[in-house]
């Protein structure tokens, strides 16, 4: 089996048409000594529809990706959906996997659904019978972060540190002043400045899949999502 260049995962309940994310812009080590940053995913997405008869997917690469930046045929992108009755218990697993088959198709299958073509227009490629839908392009990126604010809050959580008491699970107790400190921090720059977003203007290579549930769903309604990048040889 190979080993992933990048993985990050999130979990979500059919019915339920909130967003789970999974974020992660920091390079990883495996990714980055290939050489290759379209192998490097920044952010993990993932909700229902309204009426949750399918499943929105949508996997982020390439921080501060420039605007001539494309996909490489060199990377398979794989999502991985769980599927179970319960947390805890027995899951079923179903890959969507991706895979650019030259600088401008893409290849794609999900259960017995499969579809290739360009994916660069907003209304995606769509396989025979409906059930996957595929775009692939350049994006604004879509992660707010206040960066200042959350080295602020990590160096007073840091200095924070040796007085806290923990859990029985490993999660520490904190009184309502450390609470609301660590809140302002997060959502405000140096002196308490009104937040920016550190990724403004920057944008990303984005891989947007929607599939029908019924091919993800087959272990019950609590959904597992990870996704993957991995070598092409």
């Amino acid at each position: 089996m190979k080993r992933p260049l990048r993985t990050l995962g999130i979990v979500l309940a059919l019915g339920v048409p909130v967003a789970a994310i999974a974020a992660d812009h920091g390079d990883s080590p495996t990714a980055s000594s290939t050489n290759e940053p379209t192998a490097d995913i920044t952010d993990l997405y993932a909700w229902m529809t309204a009426d949750a008869d399918k499943l929105n997917l949508v996997a982020a690469v390439y921080s501060d990706a420039p605007t001539n930046a494309a996909f490489s045929d060199a990377v398979i992108y794989q999502f991985a959906v769980s599927s179970s009755n319960t947390f805890g218990t027995d899951q079923e697993s179903t890959l969507i996997t991706c895979k650019f088959v030259d600088g401008t198709n893409i290849e794609c299958w999900a259960g017995d659904d499969y579809v290739v073509g360009d994916p660069s227009d907003t209304d995606g490629i769509v396989s025979d019978n409906g059930g996957l839908r595929v775009f692939a392009g350049l994006r604004d990126d879509p992660f707010f972060l206040e960066y200042q604010g959350f080295q602020n809050a990590i160096n007073l959580a840091n200095g924070a540190a040796g007085s806290l008491q923990f859990d029985a699970n490993g999660c520490p107790s904190v009184d309502a002043a450390t609470s609301q400190a660590l809140l302002g921090a997060l959502t405000h720059g140096n002196d308490n400045a009104p937040p920016t977003n550190t990724f403004a203007g920057q944008n990303v290579l984005a891989l947007v899949i929607q599939v029908d549930k019924s091919i993800v769903d087959g272990g019950g309604p609590i959904l597992g999502v990870s996704a993957s990048t991995y070598a092409a040889n």
